[in-house]
């Protein structure tokens, strides 16, 4: 069965061109689902699964509290997995077609109101190479609502700084051109003409945006840790992510009149439908500042 996998991550890598961090999740589940077929049901053939095997499995994932979320991506690669399989004529039915993926709950996404961003972007001394470092980053951030990955993932070439746009590539290698506000334009120029040529001093041939103190890309990781420090030091007491500012970002769009479409353009959703909870979000405060503020609520 481990050839059986290895061959369809394969073909995510090679025909569908999908996202490392897709590619990873979809190997772990599909590792732990062979695990369990062969040393749970003892099948040593993925021509004899059935569905009941499935659903003993998925029970399995229940029995061990696993979340309806991390279930449901369960399903949806065990049933990618088994068309393939069937494609390929390794196996001649496809015993995942029934299965019902649960229920999500969905639970809004946190979002900083525009006073805890303004305090969140002021917090940095721009008197050395890592505090304008740091403030070009959260200014990109938050005037794109790019992915932590996608910022990381920046070269320089991919900044049009005169045109006011930013290149990046989202899930799949999707491209997609985000415009840029005049603070991170500012922000990333500073950086750029004071902060880069210094960090970058020992590695002149580094095509990376942001780097570490190493003159090398800087990782998720290391954004990560930047942005703990950061929040500490502007007191936000709310649970702070990378995704908090992208969040932000579409939230305060729509509170400010922006058009569904254009924000999901802006942040490469390929489904309106993930882009429609912030929707949501807005809603929800509105209803906050009802309750607050009218005399009858």
């Amino acid at each position: 069965m481990k050839d059986q996998v290895q061959d369809f991550i394969h073909y995510l890598i090679v025909e569908r061109g999908l996202a490392k961090n897709t590619i990873d999740s979809y190997e772990r589940d599909l590792k732990k689902y062979s695990q369990y077929l062969e040393h749970v049901e003892q099948l040593n053939h993925l021509n004899a699964v059935t569905r009941a095997h499935i659903v003993s499995f998925l029970k399995h994932l229940t029995d061990q509290q696993k979340s309806s979320k991390t279930i449901a991506r369960h399903i949806a690669s065990i049933r990618s997995f088994h068309q393939f399989l069937l494609r390929e004529k390794v196996t001649e039915q496809d015993p995942s077609v029934h299965i019902e993926t649960p229920q999500l709950e969905r639970k809004l996404p946190k979002v900083l109101n525009a006073e805890e961003v303004e305090a969140l972007l002021s917090v940095f001394d721009t008197s050395t190479p890592f505090g304008l470092r740091d403030k070009a980053m959260l200014e990109l951030l938050y005037a794109t609502g790019m992915r932590v990955s996608e910022l990381v993932n920046l070269n320089i070439e991919d900044a049009h700084l005169t045109m006011g746009f930013v290149r990046c590539f989202g899930k799949g290698s999707k491209e997609r051109i985000v415009p840029l506000g005049r603070m991170a334009t500012e922000a990333i120029e500073a950086y750029l003409a004071q902060a880069r040529p210094i960090l970058t001093k020992k590695q002149q041939g580094e095509h990376a945006l942001f780097v570490n103190h190493h003159g090398k890309r800087l990782t998720r990781q290391g954004f990560w840790k930047i942005l703990k420090g950061l929040a500490k030091d502007a007191r936000i007491e709310k649970e702070l992510t990378p995704h908090t500012l992208r969040h932000s970002f579409a939230t305060h769009l729509l509170e400010n009149g922006a058009d569904l479409r254009a924000v999901q353009e802006m942040l490469g959703h390929a489904d309106i439908s993930t882009t429609q909870i912030y929707t949501h979000v807005t809603k929800t405060r509105l209803k906050d500042v009802y309750n607050q503020f009218h005399p009858r609520a």
